[in-house]
């Protein structure tokens, strides 16, 4: 009975995730400096698990809800940003948030990461960190990989079409979400924010 179960569902969740991604791939993949006065986020995709699965990005902060992407595994996002404080937002089956205090003409790096929910997967936003020591760190060996194994994409006209049907869903989960997420600990809002010098 209970690899029955396991097999059924492991079907729902290849089903739930057979989306395609509506974002187009971007002509020159290098990832460029900032605009001046400008800061900007990478978000990155390049996991094992939930391959199937599209997520997709937003930056929420105060409270106002700007769709950045949807992102498919193997794909990074180039986020322009204004310096200072950002809330940013993935929503798949659930929610979850990540915070950043970005400086103007740096370049910072966010994952992407699958975590298994009760149909499909669902995701969290990790920052990229200066710190070697950090889970996700700029001077890991893995970090060179996420940015060449991942290719750059864009909004297009079906992605912003693709918001606009589920933009009330988007708020819905913002809403539910966002009360855990005030909930969590300093310690474990620390261990989520991207900090000025994680900038590159």
């Amino acid at each position: 009975m209970r690899v029955f179960y396991i097999f059924t569902l492991l079907g729902t969740l290849l089903l739930a995730g057979c989306a395609s991604n509506p974002m187009d791939p971007v002509a020159d993949q290098t990832v460029q400096p900032p605009a001046p006065g400008m800061s900007q986020v990478v978000f990155m995709r390049d996991a094992y698990t939930g391959k199937a699965i599209v997520s997709s990005l937003y930056d929420v902060t105060d409270g106002k809800t700007q769709f950045i992407g949807v992102m498919a595994n193997g794909t990074k996002i180039v986020h322009p940003a204004t310096p200072g404080k950002h809330t940013y937002m993935v929503v798949s089956e659930a929610a979850d948030f990540m915070e950043a205090d970005l400086v103007a003409g740096k370049t910072y790096y966010a994952l992407v990461t699958p975590r298994m929910g009760l149909w499909k997967a669902r995701f969290s936003l990790w920052p990229i960190s200066n710190d070697p020591e950090a889970s996700h760190s700029l001077k890991s060996k893995n970090f060179k990989e996420w940015v060449e194994d991942t290719e750059m994409v864009t909004n297009s006209p079906k992605s912003l079409a693709w918001y606009e049907r589920v933009k009330a869903s988007v708020e819905k989960k913002r809403a539910e979400y966002w009360p855990v997420w005030q909930e969590k600990s300093a310690d474990a809002v620390a261990e989520r924010t991207l900090k000025p010098t994680d900038g590159l």
